[in-house]
């Protein structure tokens, strides 16, 4: 069964200069989760943010769900950080980690939500033995690593048969999607079975959060 939609912002394009603010700004106009893209210029050519920023976050006083997309090599050392930091969900890369369900129960042991992503040419065969242990499955539709790509398509048919394997498993798994998406993207990524879209340089930095959130949000929804 299909979840309602998530808009999710990446704080990768807000402005970090007063980035508390700027999150507060995109969620009171109605975001629903603050996604954390976390790169260690190991697994991905980029170095971003760590605990320390999803702290103080919490301690400015944000209370939504942190949704933290690890792009980290290895894995295991810096989840606890996180959990300790306040994120919500955490997931990872399975190319990542030495034991992909070690790491799973690592995030479950520590009170936070599991997902796993997939890059655009990472096979899905890893659902088959970690689907039951997720809560979401993450579609990488760029390649990770920077902001403001484009879409890749390929990513639409990936999306249709995660889609496909979470409603035959019966499973509360949410299907997020990362990459490109925006005004022109989002309802074909929903169409094709996306509940939760990351979205970066669509919202930050735009002159009406609020307008481009309900908008979004009007796209995923039609199309779903």
């Amino acid at each position: 069964m299909r979840q309602p939609v998530v808009i999710a912002p990446s704080i990768l394009s807000a402005d970090f200069a007063r980035l508390g603010e700027d999150v507060r700004k995109a969620l009171d106009a109605g975001a629903d989760w603050v996604h954390f893209d976390v790169m260690d210029n190991h697994y991905v050519p980029n170095l971003t943010i760590g605990p320390l920023l999803c702290k103080a976050l919490r301690d400015y006083g944000i209370t939504a769900p942190i949704d933290v997309h690890l792009m980290v090599e290895p894995v295991d050392r810096i989840v606890p950080d996180f959990a300790a930091a306040g994120a919500t969900r955490i997931s990872f890369h399975p190319e990542a980690t030495r034991h992909v369900d070690r790491t799973l129960q690592l995030i479950r042991g520590h009170g936070c939500m599991t997902g796993l992503v997939f890059n655009p040419a990472t096979p899905l065969e890893w659902l088959d033995w970690t689907l039951q242990q997720l809560d979401l499955v993450l579609l990488m539709s760029v390649n990770p690593g920077f902001g403001g790509q484009q879409f890749i398509p390929a990513t639409l048919e990936k999306l249709r048969a995660v889609r496909r394997r979470i409603d035959a498993g019966g499973c509360a798994v949410r299907l997020e999607v990362d990459g490109g998406i925006n005004h022109e993207t989002i309802a074909a990524a929903a169409a094709a079975g996306a509940d939760t879209f990351v979205a970066g340089s669509a919202v930050f930095g735009k002159p009406d959060y609020r307008a481009v959130i309900a908008d979004l949000r009007a796209r995923a929804a039609a199309a779903a």
